[in-house]
């Protein structure tokens, strides 16, 4: 009986080691995981920053910075906006003689669907 006992004994030993080995690996494997997960990450945002400067390089060479761009667009803004008040000015005073024009011509007609009734007494 002693030895069936010793035996189970280096059985449940032998059990607890695999059990720990089992462990042990689980735990080597979850930080490898994690470890590649950050290295992925690293990677990734690595990448990012890459593609991130090409394309603002890209901008620049196509489309000049964006302070050129809104400084090309206030200059095109203040050349129309010169352009239409060149316009007023060349315009305004015949706009105002047309319209005292159509003011002041005034011709009384009788609409065209107006019926003139006679009243008989």
């Amino acid at each position: 009986m002693a030895s069936q006992t010793q035996g189970i004994q280096q059985l449940l030993a032998a059990e607890k080691r695999a059990a720990e080995k089992v462990a042990e690996a689980k735990k080597r494997k979850a930080r490898r995981l994690k470890q590649a997960k950050e290295e992925a990450q690293d990677e990734i945002e690595k990448y990012r920053q890459e593609r991130e400067k090409q394309f603002k390089e890209f901008e620049i060479k196509h489309m000049g910075s964006r302070e050129d761009v809104a400084a090309k667009i206030d200059a095109d803004t203040k050349v129309k906006i010169e352009e239409m008040n060149k316009a007023v000015v060349v315009n305004k005073q015949a706009v105002i003689e047309k319209i005292l024009e159509l003011v002041y011509d005034i011709k009384p007609e009788l609409h065209k669907n107006f019926k003139a009734t006679a009243n008989k007494e």
